[in-house]
Formats: C-alpha cells, structure tokens, sequence
C-alpha cells in the first residue's frame, strides 16, 4: 500500500461495521491520523500484517483503533512474549516476539481492558489467542498473559513468555 490508500480501506471498513463506534464520525478519524505520521505508519502497518485496523471507542478523548480481524492477525503469529523470553529460549526460538515486533512498528499491545473492549463490539478470538500486554508483576516472574473467546465467553489465560504456539498471535491498538 502506498500512501494514505490504506485509509479508503478503514473507511469502507468503519462504514460496514458501525457497531464498532457509535457516535463517532469517519472525517475527524481520518484527520487525526493525517495528521500525526507516526500514528499512520503504525495503522497502516496493523492493516498489512492482517490486523484489520478500525475504530472501536475513544480514551481520555483519543481514538482506539484496534486489530479487529476475526481471527489473531495471520501476520503475527508464533512469537514468544518479548525479547527477554526470546534470548532465554535456549531450543527451537521463535523467530521474534510480540513485544519487538509491536515496539517496532510503534504499536501498543494492548490491554485486558482494550481486549475487553474489543470483544463487546463483536466475537474475535474463536479459533486463536492474542498475547496481550502482561504486568510487570507478572512478567517478572516469567509469565505473560493471552486471551481468547470461547463458550460465548472471554478468558484471560498465563503461559510462560517464552512459550509460543501456531494459533497465538497479538492483537495492537493505536491511540490518535
């Protein structure tokens, strides 16, 4: 994709699913990430590793946009947590992290509370995980944390950082 092309496919994608964001309105989305390059080279990124970018709500008056493809985003499965549990993975390493790859490309993982959020737009997560960002309390002591929905329900699970698996990818959010 070249240039801002990735924003008429956030457009026909906001237009389609409305449920997403009630009472926000499409040209003053567009704006903001026009208007702040770093936030659309991180959306445009999302939008080429399979997240399906799209609006759904606002924090503390800023746009989320989120991965809202149906499944973890294709391009960005089979990854251990963050750098740390990649360097300690001693036998058969993945080829990156989670965290690397969302700090490189200047996306937040996100949060429970924006996973949370997420899922009460629609059902996400049926078939995959998503690492989502771990406390520090958690991931001092080795563990991370992922999600997914199941039984009409969403969990929130542990694993080791350095574990990963075919069907676990993460999900990123971007704040405009």
């Amino acid at each position: 994709m070249a240039d801002n092309s990735f924003l008429e496919i956030m457009k026909a994608r906001f237009e389609a699913h409305t449920q997403r964001h009630p009472g926000i309105v499409w040209d003053d989305v567009a704006a903001r990430i026009s208007a702040c390059p770093d936030a659309a080279r991180a959306i445009q990124w999302m939008e080429e590793t399979g997240g399906e970018p799209d609006v759904i709500g606002q924090e503390d008056g800023l746009y989320l946009i989120a991965d809202c493809a149906a499944e973890s985003p294709a391009g960005r499965r089979s990854l251990c947590y963050d750098d740390a549990a990649l360097q300690a993975r001693k036998k058969n390493p993945p080829a990156g992290s989670a965290e690397g790859q969302a700090r490189a490309a200047g996306v937040a993982m996100m949060t429970e509370a924006q996973y949370r959020l997420l899922q009460s737009t629609g059902e996400y997560d049926l078939k995959t995980s998503s690492w989502i960002a771990a406390p520090q309390a958690i991931r001092s002591l080795g563990g991370a944390l992922f999600c997914e929905r199941r039984y009409n329900t969403v969990f929130v699970f542990h694993n080791s950082a350095d574990s990963y698996y075919g069907v676990r990818g993460w999900r990123g959010a971007v704040r405009v």
